[in-house]
């Protein structure tokens, strides 16, 4: 592709987050605590996963993806964020800012696939019990991840090759603290129409899609469990979504509320509070739900616990 960038833009300057500068400390001090929580939860459910056996499922296969995923995620802004805050500077180089934007999307549109795939082992293990490990075989849990990373690749890589052939000769500031592409389409001094174009189709398939998807699926589970005769049942149907579902509704919904109900183009605070909402609330809160509504995860923990005493 051709960069049509006759004025190249060396730098751009991130103005970061809606915090009065005496405040600066303390939001830096709590920020950073949320993301060595993100981390640091996170790479206790892989471990988890990897040593316990009893945890070598569909369900827990996904959830380790997710947990990789949300670190991941976090890594793309949360650091750049920190260092901006502690130095006091804002600004990020434009290959750098390209850089954010690919991995933003890329571990985005990941998220939202491993999710789907874990609403549809959901499913499978509740309305078609008999057949579950012959339905979510080990093939077929390799098939849906490798699916969901290349997806997620070329939805990324996508939108980044159309970004860099776009023209920034005029104001460099984004209005954000990391490099948000709808933020960088709006500083472009050229035709956005085909970048526009593409994210509401490409966003159809990687999110409204997926979206989709888990509705049918918690649709059809719902369905199920109604015409269980037994409260038992019932209860345990809803253990084992309980927690997915907190995810999926926490995800969703801090991309519902900035991209279907956005603010206006004068105020931005909204649009950079619900982004830190699912940038590092979020995958922070994830190993929380999981360990906290799970009774495998509780007892995993509690096996590896008394190993170590």
């Amino acid at each position: 592709m051709k960069r049509d960038n006759q004025s190249s833009v060396s730098e751009f300057l991130l103005l970061g987050l809606p915090i009065e500068p005496e405040q600066q400390g303390t939001y830096y001090t709590l920020f950073l605590i949320m993301y060595l929580t993100t981390v640091l939860g996170n790479l206790l459910i892989i471990l988890l996963i990897r040593l316990d056996s009893r945890l070598h499922t569909p369900m827990y296969f996904f959830l380790s993806h997710l947990a990789f995923t949300d670190i991941s995620f976090s890594s793309v802004t949360a650091p750049k964020m920190l260092i901006n805050m502690q130095t006091q500077s804002q600004s990020i180089s434009f290959g750098g800012c390209i850089s954010q934007v690919y991995f933003f999307l890329f571990w985005g549109d990941l998220d939202s696939f491993l999710l789907t795939s874990m609403a549809y082992d959901r499913y499978v293990a509740i309305c078609h019990p008999l057949h579950y490990t012959t339905i979510m075989s080990q093939s077929l849990c390799y098939l849906l991840v490798i699916v969901s990373w290349v997806l997620s690749c070329a939805s990324a890589l996508l939108h980044t090759l159309l970004l860099v052939r776009l023209s920034f000769c005029g104001d460099n500031t984004l209005p954000h603290f990391f490099c948000d592409l709808s933020a960088l389409l709006k500083l472009s001094s050229s035709d956005t129409t085909v970048n526009d174009l593409v994210i509401i189709t490409v966003g159809g398939v990687v999110i409204t899609l997926p979206f989709i998807c888990i509705l049918v699926s918690y649709g059809r589970i719902g369905a199920t469990i109604l015409r269980v005769p037994s409260t038992k049942g019932i209860c345990k149907a809803l253990s084992t979504c309980g927690s997915h579902l907190s995810v999926v509704s926490l995800y969703y919904g801090a991309i519902i509320g900035l991209y279907f109900f956005p603010s206006s183009n004068n105020s931005n605070d909204k649009d950079v509070t619900v982004a830190v909402l699912y940038t590092l609330v979020t995958p922070m809160i994830n190993p929380f739900i999981y360990s906290l509504r799970n009774w495998d995860m509780k007892g995993a923990l509690g096996h590896l616990l008394s190993i170590t005493k």
